[in-house]
Parts: C-alpha cells; sequence; structure tokens
C-alpha cells in the first residue's frame, strides 16, 4: 500500500480528532522515506504519525494518555486494524491502558494484558517510557509485528538537560527506526478537523548541531581537498542532516546526519579517507559515529585499505570486512549498493557509517545520479544525497560550531525562504546571500526520488509558485542573477517538472478527452543526436501528452519542450530564464510534459536509431505558429 492508502486506512470514517483535554502533546519529528503525518495541526505540528520498518508498522501518539482516552478509540481502532499482521493476530495491551483493552475486546479483537513485549503477539501498544526492551521491540517490528506507541518528551528532556532527546529518550530508541522522534516541543492542543488527504509534512527546526559538529572539528583548523582528487557536492536534504565541509560558495563536500538510532558521515571522495591532512578530522568522526562504545570498526577494503592502514596504525579496533554483527561503525565507498539494505538497517539500529565516493564520472554515462548512482540508493533515505557536480579544489576553513546558525544549511535555508516569501518581507542576510546556492541546490531537490517527507516540501514549493506572482523578465526588465526574482523564476521551471512526473499515474487523462494529433515521427537516423520538430506547440503552464508505440518505449527517443537549449544559469543578468527547454526520456509509451514558458515540441532521436517513422499521438498542443511570406 501507499501512503495514501495508508492514511485513509486509518482515519476512515473520522471526521476530528480531539486533542483538547489536559494532557499536553509533544511534537513528533518525521524523518526517513515512509514516515508521514496523520494528523498536523493549524501551528503546523504534527501529532500523530505512522510508518514502516522492515516488515512491520508503527503508529506513534504524542502523549500516552491518548492512548487509554475515549476520544481518541475511534481512530485506535482504525490503527489495531492497520497494524494487524494478520486477522486473527492477539493483541498486546500495558497493563495500565485499562479503557484500551476494554475497547478493543469488545471490538472482537483478541487482547491480552502484559507487562512487556511477549512470544506470540501480533501488535504490541505500549508508552515511551521504558527502553529495557526497546531491542526486543525493534526486532518485533522488523519481522512484521504492530505496535501502537505514545509518549511525550517534554518532562524527560527538563529532567535530563544534558541529554540529546533525539537519541536518548526512551520512547525514540524504538520509534526513531521508523523515522519518528519524540521531541522537547509542546504541541498546540485542540479539536482537529481530519483532511482527507495526507497533510504536507512541516519542516521542524529546533535541531541544532553545534556540540557534533564541535566534536567533528576539534583540533581541525581546515578542511584540506586540494590535489589530483576532484570531489562531488552534497546534498543534504533531511531534518537531521548538517554540513561538515563548505566550499567558498557553500558547496558542501563533507556532511553528517542522524538517522533512527545510528549516524552518518559522508565525504565526496574516497581518497580523502586517508589523506594525511584530513586525518585528525577522519579520527573524529570515528569516534563521532562510534558514539563513546570504543566498538569494532569494520572497514570494506576495496578502495579502502589505505584508511585500513591509517586506523590500525592510530591503535583503532578494526577489522578488513564487509558488514557483519558486531560492528560499531562501517566504512565503505559509494560505489557499490549491494549492501544497502543493510546498511540502511545497521545506521537504524545504531550502527555509525563512514561513506565516501564522487558521482560526477558516473554520471558521464548515467544521467539519473539522484536516483540511480548506488551510494544514492543507500543514502537517500537518511536526507543525504551525492550530485554530479564538482567542488572545486581547495583548503577550506573548518565551521565554526559557535556560527552554525550564520552557515548555510539547506533544509533550514529553505524554511527561513519559505517563511520570508509567504509573508511578503524583504529577504535579509545571510539568506539573501544563499540565494544562488539554494536555486541550484532546490532544482536537485525537486528531482529526489518521491517519499513523504519529499514530497511534502516539493509540493509546498510548488503552491508558492502558482499562488504567486511570477517577475516579468525581459531584455527591457532584466533580472539580477542571486535575487529573490531570479530565485523565483528557476524554481518555477523546476515545478513545471514536478508536475509531470509519474506517467503512469493518473495525472493527465483528462488531457486524452482532447482532440489528438498523430504526428509521424522519422526514428532513423545514422547521424548525431537528431531534433524531429512535431509541428506542434505547448502553450505556457500547459501540460501535454504524448503516446508512443510499445516499440519506441527506452529506444533512446526524448520529448523536448522549447527550442532554446543554452544554460545561462552562470549570467550576471537574466534577460530570460536562465533554463526553458524540458526534456524527458520515453521511457513509458504514455509521456507527460509541462513547461511554464512553454515551446515547440521536438523528438529528439538519439545517434545511430533505427527504428524507422513512428506515430506519435498528442494531446493538448496546439498547432504551432507558421510564418507565411507575404
Amino acid at each position: 500500500m501507499t501512503a495514501k492508502e495508508d492514511y485513509s486506512s486509518l482515519v476512515h470514517g473520522l471526521g476530528s480528532l480531539d486533542f483538547s483535554g489536559d494532557s499536553r502533546p509533544c511534537q513528533l519529528l518525521l524523518t526517513g522515506d515512509t514516515a508521514f503525518p496523520v494528523l498536523v495541526t493549524p501551528a503546523q505540528h504534527v501529532l500523530l504519525a505512522a510508518s514502516k520498518y522492515g516488515k512491520g508498522k508503527i503508529v506513534v501518539m504524542s502523549h500516552e494518555s491518548y492512548l487509554d482516552q475515549p476520544q481518541c478509540m475511534d481512530f485506535i481502532k482504525n490503527a489495531i486494524s492497520w497494524l494487524k499482521p494478520s486477522l486473527g493476530a492477539v493483541i498486546g495491551v500495558n497493563n495500565n491502558l485499562d479503557h484500551l483493552e476494554q475497547t478493543l475486546s469488545s471490538s472482537g479483537h483478541r487482547v491480552e494484558k502484559v507487562s512487556g513485549l511477549k512470544k506470540d503477539l501480533g501488535v504490541f501498544c505500549t508508552t515511551g517510557y521504558d527502553d529495557s526492551q526497546a531491542e526486543d521491540i525493534v526486532t518485533f517490528l522488523r519481522q512484521g509485528g504492530g505496535v501502537l506507541i505514545g509518549a511525550q518528551a517534554m518532562n524527560w528532556s527538563q529532567a535530563h538537560q544534558q541529554e540529546n532527546v533525539l537519541c536518548q529518550f526512551p520512547g525514540n530508541k524504538i520509534t526513531s527506526v521508523a523515522g519518528v522522534y519524540f521531541t522537547d516541543r509542546y504541541g498546540e492542543k485542540g479539536s482537529f478537523s481530519v483532511r482527507e488527504n495526507i497533510s504536507w509534512i512541516p519542516i521542524y527546526q529546533g535541531i541544532h548541531f553545534a556540540a557534533d559538529l564541535e566534536h567533528l572539528m576539534q583540533g581541525v583548523n581546515d578542511l584540506d581537498i586540494s590535489g589530483e582528487n576532484i570531489s562531488s557536492e552534497l546534498l543534504l536534504h533531511g531534518p537531521l542532516t548538517f554540513p561538515v565541509g563548505l566550499s567558498n560558495n557553500n558547496q558542501c563536500f563533507f556532511g553528517a546526519a542522524y538517522y533512527g538510532r545510528g549516524r552518518i558521515v559522508v565525504g565526496t571522495h574516497e581518497r580523502f579517507l586517508a589523506k594525511r591532512k584530513l586525518k585528525t578530522f577522519i579520527l573524529n568522526a570515528i569516534s563521532w559515529l562510534d558514539m563513546g562504545r570504543n566498538g569494532k570498526i569494520g572497514v570494506n577494503k576495496s578502495k579502502l585499505g589505505d584508511l585500513f592502514h591509517v586506523l590500525e596504525n592510530e591503535g583503532l579496533s578494526c577489522v578488513a570486512s564487509a558488514l557483519n554483527p558486531g560492528l560499531s561503525v562501517y566504512c565503505c565507498t559509494s560505489y557499490k549498493d549491494a549492501e544497502a539494505e543493510k546498511i540502511q538497517r545497521f545506521v537504524a539500529e545504531g550502527g555509525g557509517l563512514l561513506i565516501a565516493g564522487h558521482a560526477w564520472y558516473w554520471s558521464y554515462s548515467n544521467p539519473h545520479v539522484l536516483s540511480q548512482y548506488p551510494g544514492n540508493k543507500i543514502l537517500n533515505k537518511f536526507g543525504i544525497s551525492i550530485l554530479a557536480g564538482k567542488v572545486k579544489q581547495g583548503v577550506y576553513k573548518a565551521l565554526d560550531p559557535k556560527a552554525v546558525d550564520s552557515t548555510y544549511q539547506f533544509f533550514r535555508a529553505v524554511c527561513e525562504l519559505l517563511r520570508d516569501l509567504k509573508s511578503g518581507v524583504e529577504i535579509k542576510p545571510p539568506l539573501n546571500s544563499w540565494l544562488d546556492r539554494l536555486s541550484k541546490d532546490l532544482s536537485s531537490y525537486m528531482r529526489l526520488p518521491a517519499s513523504p517527507l519529499v514530497s511534502s516540501l516539493q509540493q509546498e514549493l510548488a503552491h508558492l509558485v502558482h499562488e504567486g506572482h511570477l517577475p516579468t523578465v525581459s531584455e527591457k526588465c532584466p533580472v539580477k542573477n542571486g535575487s529573490k526574482d531570479a530565485f523565483m523564476i528557476c524554481l518555477a521551471q523546476e515545478v513545471s517538472y514536478l508536475q509531470c512526473l509519474g506517467d503512469s499515474e493518473e495525472g493527465g487523462t483528462d488531457l486524452l478527452s482532447q482532440h489528438p494529433v498523430t504526428v509521424q515521427i522519422d526514428a532513423t537516423n545514422p547521424g548525431g543526436d537528431a531534433w524531429r520538430s512535431t509541428g506542434l506547440f505547448l502553450p505556457p503552464e500547459k501540460t501535454v501528452v504524448l503516446m508512443f508505440p510499445a516499440s519506441a518505449v527506452r529506444k533512446g527517443l526524448k520529448v523536448q519542450v522549447g527550442c532554446q537549449s543554452d544554460n545561462l544559469s552562470e549570467a550576471k543578468k537574466f534577460y530570460r530564464a536562465p533554463m526553458v527547454i524540458h526534456q524527458k526520456d520515453v521511457l513509458r509509451e504514455k509521456v507527460k510534459m509541462s513547461c511554464i514558458w512553454g515551446g515547440l515540441i521536438y523528438i529528439i532521436v538519439e545517434a545511430k536509431s533505427q527504428l524507422g517513422l513512428i506515430p506519435v499521438t498528442v494531446y493538448g498542443a496546439e498547432q504551432a505558429p507558421t510564418f507565411i511570406k507575404g
């Protein structure tokens, strides 16, 4: 089931949810690629969430009292039905949840009062204040069990002010593996309407990484990535990610993140991990990833043999191996994804991952870096992606832990920009100095594989474009690169890309009722790549659907809207949008295209193609304007 279908099951028959009592909920933080909100308040606080981990499912409530309150029982009955791995599964209910036990029993469920997790349960209902069985509950969840859990972390955080709530709060040792965290921030109370569709996931900003950066930068004055090795740049797009190494123009070449109960450090060239001038930093990274366990470090020696010797010479406990049980930290490159699922589970359940590699060379023969590059099949879930762009070699100043608020961080910068654009206020430093970098990073973000978290921000950005007013750009009215107006026209182009994703989905079916035009395309091409005109035009801000014969699918054909294929992104002033064409591979019989600027429609035929004449049926286009002499 998709997140949309899961959400529908959870809120079936509900008009509202009442959180107006004496209990004060906490806000929930969502990350990863499976977690989604069930209830978001008008103040943009997540109070209910659901997710999946391994074969199991979990529902998280933002206060334990909600597990036993009559006004929550209709929702909980839906939740139990969704969580049950089988119709006759036994529901284990904690001893102190009397009303919940009675409600489920009277609803026909097999219910057993328990003091903790035990064998033969299908669903376990508990509070999030005891972590004595955390490992067992995570295993139960991974193997297919259902977990219903409620807690709030405010009181705990006040009693444990020196501890990290995300890592140390007992409930988070269970829920975090599925990308849901209890936080120490109060949530909004009230009675809230249930929405028909999943709400956008709010951007959570209450996380500070100064202490982590201080650990990583101890004894480090600069990060030296000079020399012959060329690194890629990183996109840090998760709420629990933060930059560790930035170039002078804010390209990230070292990044870090929390995920589940574990941690990640990513470098963008494997040679950096054994570079002498980076040794102090790498040892700090290993220490941060180890989390004080003094555990064994596994090094996959494929391209990391030098790192193994560095660690061995430092007296660290390390072993040359693939990912095996018993490791505290695992070091590998980003060039293979054979261990992707094992690595993700290792990190989620508390391991530390040091991974490095570049993607720029891979991108020369593989255009879909964000979704297909092996390292990104591991890292996207963690909120990190390795990009095709290169970072200039050099020696860059170490980031200052005391200046994190003025350091470029993609996720925080997007949140601040959305706030300013919605309110219409002037964009001030340092945000206005980040707009060029932010525009480039958003271009990558809009192409990330879909997940509830990624799609939420993508849709919010799309809404901003559709509800706002795009600046007029022309020779008489240019806009300065790096300005708010330049940012908006670049974002508009990215939004039009987003709108035509998912050719196999229902989007565009209304166009199929329009009068179609069928054109014959010469798909035999002995020379270089060739543009074949369809003689059709896509009006601005419209969508077109093209239907190809099955014999033409995945044969190197592309659809292109627009004919001005130059990229003006580096220009000081824009007299038009820097990119005004949109290309898409013909990977299915149905291809949906959109471009906010409109343009002529072409079929690009790959060099050496021998497909002959192919019919292409086009819905939603107009005849291209023609010039008639005289």
